[in-house]
């Protein structure tokens, strides 16, 4: 099992700052090419859901709906991935999610290279983009939970931002450099993925966001840390 020291001596905390930078990559594709949706934050996408529930222009419920379901059945399928690999390495777990979550977003990249990102069409193509890359980042940020590593969700900052204002009363926090990591990585990401797709194409922000989540965690989990046995 995983404990809090472990944490510290190897290379996990890099990895989820890797990715963490996808999530903005994914949420730069998702808002600016898909027709004003989330699909890697859902806190942001249930606003959005009630702003289209009141028929507020420029926002529609049935991609918010789609992007909820998909990134809940994710988030089911991590959990049985987790407990499927509770006794075992932890390198071999994270492989196969990595390897999962690539492949939805290398096979969401290919449909989009058919959509209009100006007319949001074809529908079916656009609905597909969104339910396949709402799968990959439930399935990520269900994995993420799993391990429980502080002010790393590679998805949400609200308590991240909140924790570095809030913690500083008592003196410096000992997680401050992870805290503000966490956020110039979803930033980075987000800018990179926004630049990607105004220059070269909506495909292009989720290539890469593959690429860094299978990569990252290749190169990462040689790392002998990630030998470790992971325990629910």
């Amino acid at each position: 099992m995983i404990a809090p020291s472990d944490i510290k001596s190897f290379a996990l905390p890099r990895l989820l700052l890797l990715l963490s930078a996808t999530t903005g990559l994914v949420d730069a594709a998702s808002v600016l090419g898909l027709g004003k949706v989330f699909t890697a934050n859902m806190t942001g996408n249930v606003v959005f859901l009630g702003f289209a529930a009141v028929g507020t222009p420029g926002f529609k419920v049935l991609p918010a709906v789609m992007a909820l379901f998909a990134f809940m059945v994710g988030a089911w399928c991590a959990g049985h991935l987790a407990r499927a690999h509770a006794a075992l390495p932890l390198r071999r777990w994270l492989l196969w999610a990595a390897v999962i979550e690539a492949a939805l977003l290398w096979i969401a990249a290919a449909i989009s290279t058919k959509i209009d990102v100006a007319a949001q069409t074809p529908e079916i193509a656009v609905l597909s983009v969104i339910a396949l890359t709402g799968f990959a980042m439930g399935l990520r940020n269900a994995t993420v939970r799993s391990l429980k590593v502080p002010d790393l969700t590679t998805t949400v900052l609200t308590l991240t931002i909140t924790g570095i204002a809030a913690d500083q009363t008592g003196g410096r926090s000992p997680n401050l450099k992870r805290r503000v990591g966490a956020i110039l990585s979803i930033f980075a990401g987000a800018a990179v993925g926004a630049l990607l797709l105004l220059q070269v194409g909506l495909a292009v922000p989720l290539l890469l966001a593959g690429g860094i989540v299978l990569g990252a965690t290749l190169l990462f989990a040689r790392d002998p840390g990630f030998a470790l046995p992971h325990a629910m």
